[in-house]
């Protein structure tokens, strides 16, 4: 008897050691209608250890959202920033967005997901992802679902099956 256990619990053994841990967590925000420090205080309450930009132009006309200001008050707050410009929206997709032609954003936006550059940037954040970072990726767009973000967060499930959380900052 005891040897039937012990070869039983054997054989347990190399399922266990096959068993991968959880998928993380993707996070995504969207700062329209809020400030730098409500959006930070979301990222630390959700304890994002890296934002991930995903706009084309890392400019802002809100202040504290450009690249280099925002990426300083990130590090003040134990958080690190990462640019992946090429997982941004084309300026003929930001102009659809403007004009409220969402169809035409997601197929101006689908065509660039194909390009080289586009995929090397979507390998960087899947790569980033895997490693069990918690990572969170912005936009402008407070609304995740007319957002390019929202395209990004579903291929990054697909690929490593992380569950995907928007996360919405307290308004103005």
């Amino acid at each position: 008897m005891a040897k039937a256990k012990k070869t039983a619990a054997k054989k347990a053994k190399p399922e266990a050691k096959r068993k991968s841990k959880k998928p993380s967590t993707l996070f995504t925000i969207g700062y329209e209608l809020a400030k730098p420090d409500a959006v930070i205080a979301e990222l630390k309450r959700a304890k994002v250890k890296l934002l991930v930009d995903t706009r084309a132009v890392a400019a802002s006309r809100k202040p504290g959202f450009s690249k280099r200001q925002l990426a300083a008050s990130l590090d003040e707050n134990g958080i690190g920033y990462l640019h992946l410009q090429k997982l941004g929206t084309p300026d003929d997709g930001r102009q659809a967005a403007r004009a409220g032609k969402l169809e035409s954003l997601w197929k101006i936006y689908a065509r660039h997901l194909t390009t080289h550059d586009a995929i090397e940037a979507m390998d960087e954040l899947i790569s980033i992802v895997k490693s069990g970072q918690t990572v969170c990726l912005l936009c402008f767009e407070r609304d995740q679902a007319c957002c390019h973000r929202s395209r990004i967060a579903e291929i990054v499930n697909e690929r490593t099956g992380a569950d995907v959380v928007d996360l919405v900052p307290a308004l103005l």
